[in-house]
């Protein structure tokens, strides 16, 4: 997929991309089929069509389907510009070989365990942005009303301050703007380490 946007290539090779597509989705196909149709094995899933559709409706193989769906769509009549939307589902082709990894397990675990020390700390780091940028917002908008413009506006402006990237296209002027941004930069770095903490000792676990 990444190939086939370099137009250069693509004409060069185009005859081996379709190939490579059909190849892979025949074999993605029938995994998808197989894994159904033996689904009645697991107790989970044992009455028979029933199970099965069940089966099919789990969130990886929902992921199987939206991997293979592409391929299939211009068969139906779909019509070809929603399929260039469709097409970003083949990226879903590469869940198909993380699922089989016992270190992505332990992550999965992980975050599952932390979930609401995340949640916490990504809602902290929402209500923080909002605050920062709606007191910049009303500093910075007398001296620069076409770059604070609104709250929202200003959001940009806060989400570059607390990952510290700063773009610079937006940025303060007034002392009093300035002295702000530097706090919530150097807020931004602990901020952000929390995550990060959270993850370490729930691996640590």
């Amino acid at each position: 997929m990444i190939l086939e946007s370099v137009e250069s290539v693509y004409l060069q090779y185009e005859s081996f991309f379709s190939i490579f597509e059909v190849f892979s989705v025949t074999v993605f196909t029938i995994e998808y089929l197989v894994r159904i149709w033996t689904a009645n094995i697991h107790p989970a899933y044992k009455k028979p069509l029933w199970g099965n559709l069940k089966f099919a409706a789990t969130p990886l193989l929902i992921i199987d389907l939206l991997a293979i769906l592409p391929f299939y769509l211009p068969f139906l009549g779909v019509d070809l510009r929603l399929l260039r939307v469709f097409r970003i589902h083949r990226l879903l082709r590469l869940f198909k070989i993380a699922r089989y990894s016992t270190a992505l397990s332990h992550i999965t675990s992980v975050f599952r365990d932390k979930k609401e020390e995340l949640f916490t700390a990504l809602f902290f780091t929402f209500l923080l942005l909002v605050l920062t940028a709606t007191l910049m917002y009303h500093i910075e908008n007398p001296a620069q009303p076409e770059v604070f413009s609104s709250i929202p506006q200003t959001i940009w402006w806060g989400v570059a301050a607390l990952t510290t990237v700063g773009y610079g296209d937006i940025y303060p002027i007034t002392p009093q703007g300035q002295i702000l941004g530097a706090i919530i930069a150097i807020i931004g770095i602990g901020i952000f380490a929390l995550p990060a903490g959270i993850l370490a000792s729930g691996f640590s676990e």
